[in-house]
């Protein structure tokens, strides 16, 4: 993976409504650690990041990261971590680790499944996606920003596990080699379908019917 230069600002407001007034200034709150520096709070152009994703095609990027007033040179790190706002999507927080070009690191990539399976093709299944994501171990220039998985000859009820994928070359895959990645589920039928929602209806035919009875008013008294 090549790695994108991105400048950033130390940051000095680190309580909440010092996030808020980062966020309201156009500017995404961050920090970056790693095992050779102490953490360091940044602040980071949302444009600017918005505009790297873009190019990277991707949220998992290497980046040159120039702090500003910082003597050291920019700083080689992995964008480990981005938290967005449930509803908005807006970036609210980044994470990034800095690594030393020749040191291996590991991360979760996302994995993409390439080719349309024979079970989907020909045996009307339907394509799972059990993992989004596995985790890998490489150096930073060999990062992968996805797995391709050729999953054409895959039949109706096969599996593929982490221990069937080819990784790139110089990537390790990490993880029990048994863990289900991508399978093809057989296609349901309308029988299937019936009598799985058969004991539903059964079940709710059980319950009773909840009538309301109106009260009665009561009698008024009689005068003496």
């Amino acid at each position: 993976m090549k790695s994108l230069a991105l400048s950033a600002l130390p940051r000095t407001q680190t309580r909440r409504k010092g996030a808020r007034k980062i966020r309201n200034g156009g500017r995404i709150p961050a920090i970056i650690y790693g095992r050779h520096n102490p953490p360091q709070n940044l602040e980071i152009d949302a444009k600017q990041f918005d505009e790297l994703v873009h190019k990277a095609h991707t949220e998992i990027v290497l980046v040159d990261l120039t702090v500003e007033g910082d003597t050291k040179p920019a700083r080689l790190a992995l964008v480990q971590a981005v938290q967005h706002h449930p509803l908005s999507g807006k970036v609210l927080h980044l994470d990034f680790h800095e690594v030393k070009a020749d040191e291996t690191v590991s991360i979760e990539v996302p994995v993409e499944a390439v080719g349309v399976p024979d079970g989907v093709k020909n045996g009307g299944g339907t394509l799972e996606h059990v993992r989004f994501r596995i985790r890998v171990r490489c150096l930073p220039k060999d990062l992968p920003e996805q797995i391709n998985v050729d999953v054409t000859n895959l039949k109706v009820g096969e599996t593929l596990h982490i221990g069937e994928i080819v990784p790139p070359p110089g990537v390790e895959l990490l993880g029990d080699k048994k863990i289900p990645v991508l399978a093809v589920a057989a296609p349901v039928t309308e029988a299937a379908a019936e009598t799985t929602a058969a004991p539903a209806a059964v079940e709710a035919a059980k319950q009773p019917e909840m009538i309301k009875e109106k009260k009665e008013e009561p009698a008024a008294d009689k005068k003496k």
